[in-house]
């Protein structure tokens, strides 16, 4: 058996080779000669590039859950929210009297730094932890709760780029009734190149119901959405010029961070979180803080 990475990105800055293994079987078949076996042949896999993404898509394509008594299937079949993200990378203008391409901002046309975004919005982390702003309902100054459902701007994601490249600064959540269920389809975009972001949701599985490569189609690509045995992940990968579908139900009350999994996206602003209220139930509540918890 032999594996290796799978990147958009010039590789380097990773340990790319190879790794090799080999599987033994426990023996069943007593009749068999031990000779017969060592004359069976040993077939080695061609594996595909590095950064081959259709063939990333062929193969998480074919993956399926057990859907069986013992493991079943809780994926939404009807769904009361449906989001639509795009996730890429941008800029931000060099600040004033920041000399070009100096150590504070190099950017790829010299005139801005880099940035990452989801809907067009970089994330910034506030000084106060969203949580506890939510839960002591003191959120005034620190978060707002008018994340975008979509893009503001649509446009050819998988296609040309916009000339505009810049991105959004703030702080914001996209709020959820407990116990939604929900639809989410995160689109990659091709500003300043196409990557797969490995993005991870804190909180909650969900299920990974479709993807496919190019710009999704709402028209077409749901009737292609796998509601039977899907597989149930906390992080997908949104491919390089392509999207993914997933959907969960919001039954864990809080403030959830879903970002990119690329450290360097991620300090970019390529985050945003989720603030699922409380549910009617005392359990369906956001419990106190403990009361050894250590203050910022």
């Amino acid at each position: 058996m032999l594996a290796r990475p799978y990147a958009t990105t010039r590789p380097g800055t990773f340990d790319n080779s190879t790794v090799a293994g080999v599987l033994e079987y426990e023996e069943h078949d007593l009749a068999s000669p031990t000779s017969d076996k060592n004359r069976l042949p040993t077939f080695t896999p061609t594996l595909p590039q590095i950064n081959d993404t259709t063939a990333v898509l062929n193969y998480t394509a074919k993956l399926r859950s057990l859907a069986s008594a013992a493991y079943p299937v809780a994926v939404p079949l009807i769904v009361d929210r449906e989001f639509f993200f795009t996730v890429g990378l941008g800029t931000h203008p060099c600040a004033a009297g920041v000399p070009i391409n100096g150590s504070t901002c190099q950017g790829p046309n010299g005139t801005a730094r880099f940035a990452a975004s989801i809907n067009n919005v970089s994330f910034v982390l506030p000084s106060t932890a969203l949580l506890q702003s939510h839960y002591t309902g003191m959120s005034g100054g620190v978060y707002a709760s008018n994340f975008p459902f979509a893009p503001a701007h649509p446009f050819n994601y998988a296609g040309t780029p916009p000339n505009n490249t810049n991105v959004m600064n703030g702080t914001r959540a996209l709020v959820l009734p407990f116990g939604a269920a929900m639809e989410l389809v995160m689109q990659d975009t091709s500003i300043l190149g196409a990557k797969s972001h490995p993005l991870h949701l804190h909180g909650f599985n969900f299920f990974i119901v479709g993807q496919g490569s190019g710009n999704y189609d709402p028209a077409s690509d749901p009737a292609r959405f796998n509601l039977v045995d899907p597989v149930e992940r906390n992080t997908v990968g949104v491919p390089a010029d392509g999207w993914v579908a997933i959907r969960f139900r919001a039954d864990n009350p809080g403030v959830w961070f879903m970002h990119c999994h690329l450290e360097v996206h991620m300090s970019w602003g390529l985050k945003m979180a989720w603030l699922v209220l409380d549910g009617s139930r005392p359990e369906q509540k956001l419990p106190p803080p403990p009361a050894d918890l250590p203050k910022c």
